[in-house]
């Protein structure tokens, strides 16, 4: 995945953020050129993680990404960026060819971790005490407030593991429920709902 960012004409600085992790993942990333690797003194969870990227980085412009993508592609990262960049939206946000099958049909993945985001439309989260999966959420709730144009970008090639497939069946199962209990956590169910259709109407 480092591969298709390292190098990449649109990226200024890479970071990646090691929460503590036991696969070796950091190694291999601080030996890819150009890569900056801030290793936490352990797991605090994803918006931790992602809260202290957004702190150890000036740029004005973010690329979120997760570090188990498959597929990813230079031309995928441009696709991302560019929306945002030529200034047609305020945030973009990637539907990946193997999100769940309503978020295809509907047209968004609410809770992707693939985003380009200036850095003003973060300003606040860092004050906020999020769970350890609530950062997506919390992210759109900050987007929807001040009305920004959201670019829904298909990547059908690109792919996340499922849970089930990385941990085993049964972790797998309990991690996506403590995701979806951080995310009621941010916000409840109900305004989940409708932040989800509020972000339909914001797309571009």
């Amino acid at each position: 995945m480092l591969q298709a960012v390292a190098g990449h004409p649109l990226v200024a600085e890479i970071l990646v953020i090691d929460d503590g992790s036991t696969d070796g993942t950091a190694d291999v990333a601080a030996q890819t050129a150009g890569v900056r690797v801030l290793r936490l003194p352990r797991n605090g969870g994803k918006s931790a993680a992602m809260l202290a990227g957004v702190r150890a980085t000036r740029q004005p412009l973010l690329l979120l990404l997760d570090a188990d993508l498959l597929g990813l592609t230079p031309g995928a990262i441009t696709e991302l960026v560019r929306p945002v960049l030529d200034g047609r939206a305020d945030v973009a946000i990637s539907l990946r060819g193997n999100a769940p099958r309503l978020w295809r049909r509907i047209g968004l993945d609410y809770i992707s971790g693939e985003r380009v985001v200036p850095r003003s439309m973060l300003a606040g989260l860092a004050a906020q005490s999020l769970p350890r999966f609530g950062m997506e959420v919390a992210m759109n709730r900050l987007w929807l407030e001040r009305s920004a144009r959201i670019a829904v970008v298909h990547w059908p090639d690109v792919a996340s593991p499922a849970k089930a497939v990385k941990q085993g069946l049964w972790r797998g199962i309990r991690s996506d429920m403590r995701m979806l209990a951080d995310m009621r956590a941010t916000l409840p169910a109900s305004q989940l709902a409708m932040q989800i259709h509020r972000m339909r109407g914001r797309r571009i």
